[in-house]
């Protein structure tokens, strides 16, 4: 990266990620090329997740170094141990009530001291926008960075719309089984037909004081004030709605795949730094070892996602009936209310082909050359990573976008399979069969791998639209005012 040759004092950019796995990361990965380009940084967790790293990673895993520092604000909800994600709704209102106050603070203690220098631009997560206030009264540059796809944004976008026309909130629950959610949108900027169902899922509720339609409606109005915005996809990928936001956003700036992005970034102590909020079981990768190429099915929901004991006990024989080899990441809080137990008959008949972990290095497992498939929740890191490496999905989305990315993944890009309604063992077993050895699996496999290619021409090829994009974001944005 050579964007700061042209900085004459050291620019110093905040980043603030909403306080969640799936945010954080790539927040962080975000915050190392800016490191790497010359920025000092500020990374700002919550007081909540800074302990559950400190946990997961050791008690010098945040100590920074002289130009790379952490810092925490409290989220404004109650103490708590739990090693979980918090409820979503809860921690949104909490966020946008109390949270700008601690924030401005922090600024100030920043500008205030002696051995880093003033803030110049903030980076904050497009959920925290908050910070614009902040932004504006110090008169810098704010950069919003949506961790969502790109048709997952388009949507968000257009919730306010389907509130004025009366589509949402529903009349009754009914509507979520009654066929209403098939009802077809042709309206929305870059997609040309897309069902209801498969926008993200906020919008299903029959409460007009909904906090998450609140808080999206709000946080989509707040993105026109932003200086830019950041998107972690890439423009072959979602070029058709990119070039939408041209009339509706400040200037949209996809760099992704930003771990991609991060091959250029050669700093030793910048890759040491983590973002796992529970603990790694690196064993995975060597059990990987073990296997042939393309023979493991890898199964993770992400760090959200919950389920019912039975939904589990489907999937688990789903896997077992499939045959197939699977390597399944299951967290502590993956099943709703209890601990996720297993059937002692399912553990038995797997045991010599399915390996069971508490949390993995993921990028580094769907790089392993064994992996062959990915069931997975549609979360949009997941997504692109998976692109990134040439793995085609089962897709199994939970909430928010993830019904979005999933209808992009089997409908346009052509790499998933999707498990609709409920789950069911014969369902899961048969998706995985087909995904595995089947001709439709053979042609999902083609389209990823030629995704990957595309990935790996935006964002490591120097001349690529990722790799120029984040550049111009630098130069024209985060430097304007330094």
């Amino acid at each position: 990266m050579n964007s700061l040759s042209i900085a004459k004092k050291k620019p110093h950019a905040v980043c603030m990620p909403y306080p969640a796995q799936g945010h954080i990361t790539p927040m962080l990965k975000l915050a190392k090329l800016l490191n790497f380009s010359g920025f000092h940084i500020t990374f700002v967790n919550t007081e909540f997740n800074h302990k559950r790293l400190l946990k997961s990673r050791g008690p010098d895993s945040l100590k920074g170094f002289p130009s790379f520092r952490f810092e925490t604000i409290p989220d404004g909800l109650p103490e708590s141990d739990v090693d979980a994600t918090q409820d979503t709704p809860t921690l949104c209102d909490s966020l946008r009530k109390t949270c700008l106050t601690p924030f401005k603070s922090l600024l100030s203690e920043l500008n205030n001291a002696t051995d880093v220098p003033p803030v110049t631009c903030i980076v904050s997560d497009g959920a925290m926008s908050f910070t614009l206030e902040a932004a504006k009264d110090l008169g810098i540059a704010e950069v919003l960075f949506w961790t969502v796809s790109a048709c997952g944004l388009m949507c968000y976008l257009h919730y306010s719309k389907l509130v004025k026309m009366g589509l949402t909130p529903f009349k009754d629950s009914s509507y979520i089984t009654n066929g209403y959610l098939e009802t077809a949108i042709d309206w929305v900027p870059g997609i040309k037909e897309i069902l209801l169902r498969d926008f993200p899922s906020f919008m299903r509720t029959t409460d007009p004081d909904d906090i998450m339609l609140q808080v999206l409606q709000e946080e989509c109005g707040r993105a026109k004030h932003a200086s830019a915005i950041i998107l972690n996809t890439f423009e072959a990928l979602e070029r058709d709605v990119l070039d939408a936001f041209s009339s509706i956003l400040p200037p949209v700036y996809p760099i992704g795949p930003l771990n991609l992005l991060l091959n250029h970034v050669t700093d030793e102590d910048l890759n040491t730094i983590g973002s796992n909020l529970w603990k790694e079981d690196r064993g995975c990768l060597e059990w990987l070892n073990t296997n042939k190429p393309n023979s493991v099915v890898y199964v993770n929901f992400g760090s959200i996602t919950v389920m019912t004991s039975e939904q589990l006990v489907e999937f688990a024989w789903g896997l077992a009936n499939s045959g197939k080899t699977f390597l399944w990441i299951i967290r502590p809080d993956l099943v709703v209310s209890e601990n996720a137990l297993l059937p002692h008959e399912f553990v038995s008949e797997t045991k010599n082909r399915g390996l069971m972990s508490g949390w993995c290095p993921q990028e580094e497992v769907l790089a392993h050359p064994a992996i062959g498939g990915f069931l997975t929740h549609s979360g949009w890191n997941s997504t692109i990573e998976s692109l990134c490496n040439g793995v085609p999905m089962i897709c199994w989305p939970f909430f928010a976008e993830q019904p979005t990315n999933c209808r992009f993944c089997c409908k346009e890009w052509g790499v998933g399979l999707q498990i609709d309604g409920d789950v069911k063992r014969d369902r899961v077993e048969s998706l995985v069969r087909e995904l595995m050895e089947g001709q439709k699996g053979k042609e999902l496999t083609k389209k990823a791998l030629e995704w990957k290619k595309l990935a790996a021409d935006a964002a490591i090829n120097k001349t690529g639209s990722s790799f120029l994009n984040y550049d111009n974001m630098v130069r024209q944005v985060l430097l304007r005012r330094t």
